[in-house]
């Protein structure tokens, strides 16, 4: 009866498993693995969309946009043809638009696009797949007369590329006077950085003084990155900091749905960004602010930032300055950019693990000049840490392995008396001092640790093209060749092998069958993820060997009996 209960069990938590990884796939937009279901298509944004531009009250927004039939006003249409504006720096192509003077195109230079190598990666888009941008623009008070927005056409003035010797590149967008009031923005790209300093000066050319607020908002489609795995995902979104609330993640279904939560205002800096797997964009701000999101059409969302501008008196102005990041999420380049700013690289709830250890993979690659090495090192380092706690492991499983002959016996024995059974196991195990949990408790411990580790690899940008030996040459793609899969298999057979059998033969039997059936995932898997898995079976191995043969227990490789 115990074997029929245990067996069942073990089939509930093998479903468990399957069926939590389905609903882990359909959670983040992906197919169903296991148990496909149709789905509505997508929804696409058909051409650039006018967005819209937020009003006095936070979060309000009001525009067009395809498809949208609110009776929200919209912007005039502009007298003046708007141009796009191609800029060039050592790392970055921009392009922006004379319309609002916005951001609508970025492709970084160092980075390839992962389905097209040799084109740079491009971020911020604006065509009929893709839709991405970075705009800003006034707003007046509550009734206020209309000002200049990302919908006024502007004039362009400055530079198209750094020139040789250059440190920095301005550009200059003007928009007319619209009610008196005309906005310049003035952008500065730096050599080598992906951050745009972004000078919004308002000027009053009015009768009468104006106190204008100045809005920044970062507007994209709801659509996973291009390109993403089906078997892993990353978080996809807009992203808030505030210094009362720190980072918080916002999901694009809760701001449909309208039940998105985040810290409306703050009295502080701080920034609102678009996250993805392994870039991000982010408006910064160094004052008090009020945050908002809304849904502007079918998968079209935006999120931003509103912060006063000083009273303008006529024949006036003022300055507010602001940051525009548009680039990879490397660590220690965010961290230096603004406070909170490396939290978009987002761990979930192994932060507090992944960061200590990202900084030691970054210090190991900065000795050893190979982060596939630096991955090994690493590896060897945390079985060096967890050595003691391993071999308390091991050692009580070759206790276990020793009197494995006694317990099988006495299964054979009293097969059809289940509850003498229990109780001479239990005797046996008083009498040999083994702990039939003892070799799992020091496991356990160690998988945070292991887990934090698989997140620094899967979200680390440094791994996108980051070369290994021979055939690996893109640590964050899979194997071409699926001989790193095929290792990664072999390795988990043979610890598994030798483990001591349990006394079950269903729980022998799924022993063997889940480690195949979690390697089938890992043929698809970054090369970066599946070296760190083979190192830490094969340091396993290593150290289970030792242990056996120092306790006198021989190392034998325990085959289940499948019939």
């Amino acid at each position: 009866m115990n074997d029929i209960r245990r067996t069942i069990l073990w089939v509930i938590f093998a479903f468990s498993l399957i069926m939590l990884w389905d609903q882990w796939q359909v959670h983040h937009g992906r197919s169903a693995t296991f148990f496909p279901r149709s789905a509505a298509p997508a929804a696409t944004v058909s051409g650039a969309p006018a967005s819209a531009v937020p009003s006095a009250a936070p979060g309000a927004v009001a525009g067009h946009v395809p498809g949208n039939t609110s009776s929200a006003p919209v912007p005039a249409a502009p007298a003046v043809a708007a141009e796009r504006i191609d800029v060039r720096t050592d790392v970055m192509k921009l392009v922006f638009d004379t319309r609002g003077g916005s951001l609508v195109h970025s492709e970084f230079l160092r980075y390839d696009d992962a389905d097209q190598p040799g084109q740079p990666f491009v971020l911020l888009d604006d065509s009929r797949e893709r839709v991405y941008l970075a705009q800003s623009g006034l707003i007046g008070g509550q009734g206020g007369a209309a000002l200049p927005t990302h919908e006024t056409v502007m004039t362009f003035t400055g530079e198209r590329q750094m020139a040789e010797g250059a440190n920095t590149l301005t550009l200059r967008f003007e928009s007319p006077e619209v009610n008196g009031v005309k906005l310049v923005k003035t952008y500065t790209l730096e050599r080598g950085s992906y951050v745009i300093q972004a000078r919004h000066e308002v000027i009053n050319q009015g009768a009468q003084p104006v106190s204008p607020q100045l809005y920044v908002q970062l507007v994209r489609d709801g659509n996973k990155a291009p390109g993403e795995s089906s078997f892993y995902s990353t978080f996809t979104g807009p992203a808030f900091y505030t210094p009362e609330k720190k980072y918080q993640k916002v999901e694009f279904k809760e701001i449909a749905s309208g039940k998105a939560s985040f810290e409306k205002t703050s009295p502080d800096a701080g920034y609102v960004a678009m996250a993805q797997h392994y870039f991000a964009s982010a408006w910064l701000l160094n004052q008090g602010h009020e945050n908002f999101v809304r849904a502007l059409g079918p998968n079209l969302y935006s999120a931003g930032m509103i912060a006063a501008v000083p009273a303008v008196a006529p024949g006036a102005s003022q300055v507010l300055d602001t940051r525009l990041f548009v680039g990879p999420q490397i660590e220690k380049m965010m961290e230096g950019v603004a406070p909170g700013l490396e939290l978009v690289k987002d761990y979930g709830w192994f932060t507090i693990l992944s960061k200590p250890l990202y900084k030691l993979l970054y210090w190991l690659h900065s000795l050893i000049g190979n982060w596939g090495w630096a991955i090994v090192a690493l590896v060897v380092l945390l079985k060096i840490a967890f050595y003691w706690l391993n071999a308390k492991a091991y050692a009580s499983m070759a206790k276990m392995k020793a009197i494995n002959p006694k317990i099988m016996a006495l299964r054979e024995r009293l097969k059809d008396k289940p509850q003498q059974m229990q109780q001479e196991m239990m005797r046996i195990y008083r009498e040999e001092k083994v702990n039939p949990m003892g070799g799992c408790l020091p496991i356990m411990i160690q998988i945070p640790v292991f887990i934090a580790l698989y997140w620094v690899l899967l979200s680390s940008v440094e791994m996108r093209g980051a070369p290994w030996v021979l055939w690996v040459q893109d640590l964050s793609a899979k194997d071409p060749y699926f001989i790193l899969p095929i290792v990664m298999t072999l390795t988990t057979l043979l610890q598994t092998a030798l483990n001591p059998l349990p006394p079950d033969p269903m729980q022998a039997k799924l022993m063997w069958i889940m480690p195949l059936v979690f390697s089938v995932m890992f043929f698809f898997f970054p090369a970066g993820l599946v070296l760190y898995w083979i190192t830490n079976n094969i340091l396993t191995i290593a150290q289970q060997w030792l242990i056996n043969t120092r306790m006198g227990v021989p190392p034998q490789f325990n085959l289940p009996k499948f019939r």
